[in-house]
């Protein structure tokens, strides 16, 4: 019986080793094509995989990358926790408080379909061009989406535990700690990791804009600097490079045993 056990183990970890490689075989076979189509081609403007590495290159023997990087993820950082830090709270209470969601739910779906790139006038002249203005704009991005996820993290605690926690005669504080944060945290790390992709698509849009630096400024700069659509796709890879990582990194969170206590039946 040991040995037939043994026997599924080995050949499942056999059977995963070629499902690992699907994926990076489909990504070769993409930039075998893509560069396939532009040695047909050579007359197009859109560069080939090589050239874009070679323009990776470029931008790190010359610093630029490590500069724009740090000061887009700079701006999304600021721009992600200081939404997060009001939004969260304050769609916690309004959900928790039913008239006050009846108060406050008609602002918020007012404002919150007009896109973030609307406020760029109104970001440049309160805040002028540079890092607060795309904060600003970050900021605006992240605020709905999250306190929307927090209003309905409230709204999904069954009633069976608000009952238990009455009955136990938890006080307030006992009661947020033990069974309201706890129930709700799951839901606000799905909420988060969307936002963070949100926060990411914004600061790119925000610094062909209103700053002189970043990553969204490295397309806009090498398209004006003499067309150079190898430094304008690279930009682009790198983006998706580190959109992924961020992901990545959320979705880490939800492996934490403390985070994954969540109100499902299972």
């Amino acid at each position: 019986m040991a040995t037939v056990v043994a026997g599924f183990k080995e050949t499942d970890g056999a059977a995963k080793f070629p499902v690992l490689l699907r994926p990076i075989a489909f990504i070769a076979l993409l930039l075998a094509l893509w560069q396939f189509a532009v040695s047909r081609h050579p007359g197009q403007l859109l560069p080939g995989p090589w050239a874009v590495v070679l323009a990776i290159g470029e931008l790190l023997r010359s610093g630029l990358l490590l500069k724009y990087v740090v000061a887009s993820l700079f701006r999304v950082t600021w721009g992600f926790l200081l939404a997060a830090a009001l939004a969260i709270p304050l769609g916690l209470m309004i959900g928790w408080y039913r008239r006050a969601e009846l108060a406050v739910n008609p602002l918020v779906q007012l404002f919150r379909p007009i896109s973030p790139l609307a406020w760029i006038p109104l970001a440049i002249l309160w805040f002028g061009v540079g890092d607060v203005a795309a904060i600003y704009l970050i900021f605006v991005g992240c605020f709905f989406p999250l306190l929307l996820t927090a209003m309905s993290a409230v709204h999904n605690v069954p009633w069976a535990y608000i009952n238990v926690g009455r009955n136990f005669g938890l006080s307030t504080r006992e009661f947020l700690l033990r069974v309201l944060y706890p129930a709700v945290v799951p839901q606000l790390i799905t909420g988060a990791r969307i936002t963070l992709g949100i926060a990411w698509l914004v600061v790119v849009a925000a610094e062909m804009i209103s700053v002189s630096s970043g990553l969204g400024f490295l397309i806009v700069d090498a398209r004006n600097a003499g067309n150079r659509y190898d430094l304008v796709v690279a930009g682009m890879v790198i983006i998706g490079v580190i959109g992924l990582l961020l992901d990545l990194a959320m979705r880490s969170l939800e492996q934490i045993k403390a985070f994954r206590w969540s109100y499902s039946k299972d």
